[in-house]
Parts: C-alpha cells; sequence; structure tokens
C-alpha cells in the first residue's frame, strides 16, 4: 500500500468560462473533461492537466453559477501548491501572470498567486525531486517553464495532532503540521497551519476536497480498511467513470478522497480529443439535450492559442 501523492484536487467556481480561460490561456492546463457533477447534473465539473490528463496533475472544478465568495477556515484546504522545474520557471511565471493582469508575490521560496474566484495558488521550483514532469502543451508557454503537476495543499487546522494516527494509517510519514505520503513514482506534501479565528464559509474559490492516488480498486479497498481501522468512516467505492473512489473526512475536517489511478480520462474518448464535446456518465444521458441547452457555453482558449 503506498498512495502515490494527489490524485486531484476539487474546488468550487461560480463562472466556468472565466475558469477555463485562467486555467488553458493563461496556466497554460489542457482541458481534460468536460462533464458535469454526477450527483447535481445540472452543473459543469471541469477537470484540467496535464496533456493526457494523468493523476497527480488534475485541478477539478464544480461550477455553482454566481455562487458567494467562500472563506477557507478550521478544516478546510486553503492553497494548492504546483511545481515547476527551476527559480528561473519561477522568474517566467511572475512575469507572465503580471502581463495576464494578475497579482502575485513572493514569499517563502514559493510564488503566491489567486484564481480568479480568489483561491489561492503557490508556485514551487522543486527540480531536484524525481517525480517525472506532469506538463500540457500549452503553445505559448516554454517547455522548459511548464507547470509539472501538483506539490502539495495547504490545510487549516487548530489541532492537527488528532489527524496523525489516521495519516500514518494511510502512509503519510511526518509529524505535527507537515506530512508527505509517497509511493514509488511519485509524492506530495500536506501542511497544516493555525487556522484564522473567522468560521469557514464553503463557496466560490474554496476547495471541497482533496484526492490521493491509490493504483486500483485492491489498494482503495486495502486503504479503506486502514482508514476504518484507524477510527474513520469512509463511503463504499464509488463509479466516478473516471476512477473509483472511497471519501471520508480525517480528524481535522479535510474531506479526503481515495480515487483509482487505473481507468482514465481517455475511457469515453481518446487523448486527442479530450476535453472537446461534453461527456456525461450513463445514468445522465437522458438528460443531454437539456443540459446542452442550460449549461453555459465555454471558450476554447486552446484553438485561440494555436490559431
Amino acid at each position: 500500500m503506498a498512495l502515490e501523492g494527489l490524485h486531484h484536487v476539487t474546488a468550487i467556481t461560480a463562472d466556468a468560462p472565466r475558469n477555463v480561460d485562467f486555467h488553458v490561456r493563461v496556466l497554460g492546463l489542457r482541458l481534460v473533461k468536460k462533464t458535469v457533477n454526477f450527483d447535481a447534473p445540472d452543473v459543469y465539473h471541469l477537470y484540467y492537466g496535464d496533456e493526457l490528463g494523468r493523476p497527480g496533475s488534475i485541478m477539478t472544478y464544480f461550477e455553482f453559477p454566481d455562487a458567494a465568495p467562500g472563506r477557507p477556515g478550521d478544516g478546510m484546504v486553503h492553497t494548492v501548491q504546483w511545481r515547476v522545474a527551476s527559480d528561473a520557471s519561477v522568474d517566467f511565471w511572475e512575469a507572465r501572470l503580471r502581463d495576464h493582469g494578475v497579482a502575485a508575490s513572493r514569499a517563502d521560496g514559493a510564488l503566491r498567486f489567486a484564481d480568479p474566484d480568489g483561491l489561492a495558488y503557490e508556485l514551487v521550483a522543486a527540480g531536484d525531486l524525481p517525480d517525472a514532469p506532469l506538463a500540457a502543451d500549452a503553445p505559448d508557454v516554454p517547455e522548459e517553464h511548464r507547470i509539472l503537476g501538483f506539490h502539495g495543499v495547504r490545510a487549516y487546522a487548530g489541532r492537527p495532532e488528532a489527524s496523525a494516527p489516521l495519516l500514518e494509517a494511510l502512509g503519510f510519514t511526518g509529524a505535527g503540521s507537515a506530512w508527505e505520503v509517497r509511493g514509488v513514482a511519485r509524492g506530495a506534501v500536506l501542511a497544516y497551519e493555525p487556522p484564522p479565528a473567522a468560521r469557514g464559509l464553503q463557496g466560490a474559490g474554496t476547495v471541497h476536497h482533496v484526492a490521493w492516488s491509490a493504483a486500483d480498486d485492491d489498494e482503495l479497498v486495502a486503504v479503506r480498511q486502514a482508514a476504518v481501522a484507524a477510527g474513520a468512516h469512509p463511503t463504499g467505492l464509488v463509479d466516478r467513470q473516471y476512477f473509483h473512489s472511497v471519501y471520508f473526512r480525517e480528524p481535522s475536517g479535510v474531506l479526503f478522497e481515495l480515487a483509482s489511478r487505473d481507468i482514465g480520462f481517455d475511457a469515453d474518448e481518446p487523448a486527442e480529443t479530450l476535453g472537446q464535446a461534453l461527456k456525461l456518465p450513463p445514468q445522465h444521458e437522458h438528460l443531454r439535450p437539456l443540459l446542452e441547452q442550460r449549461l453555459t457555453p465555454l471558450p476554447d482558449p486552446r484553438a485561440e492559442q494555436r490559431a
């Protein structure tokens, strides 16, 4: 049992077209799946990542149109960290973000900025790590400066020590507020920080859950059993079409998902056309005419870049 770092991170946006434009045109990620929230099919679920949508690169968003801004608080992830290859890449992104009108600042060796809904992102120079790069083929971002997948997440926790037994059962190493989970090929960090006084509010610009990468159903079952033994109350296996999942809250309050990496986003469309067409799970296919009328049309920044 060795979780391979992060599988994906899911957040909330109030404006899907703006969200697509930012992640594809500005950050150079690829929109690898355009589908709906399987539990609320009248809203988008958008997935961005590397060229093939590999686990470890996938940032996903539920769109709740005109949702009120959220506020991260105790038990919530407040920052998503991405890797780039070098300090020179951090310099490149500082200039690129400025050119696109995105405020950015350096702190503790990272470049900090926010998505259009206010979710905090950080770019971390991590070229010394052995993890294979997970990059999208962004036409206007030099290959040596492309975003290379996740580095980790930072969360607020009033009592991070309460999470230690469960994290250790899941294969994390560390203590106190600093943790890492690493498999054979990839790893990711989880950091806890003292929460603000204000209570957190789920809304636009906040993280809904973080998913850790399991190999397949057998590993999901094994890790689920370890979580139960450590006191968690996970769901059973849930079919998300592109991966299978298990969900539970860890003691600090962060919603964890375990997601398998043995299916992939090319399960219902070829890699060459990922993200171009609206894909629906079989149980919602009968809603297609209604959804295609109701869902907001999305831009295709990659096509505009290549024009």
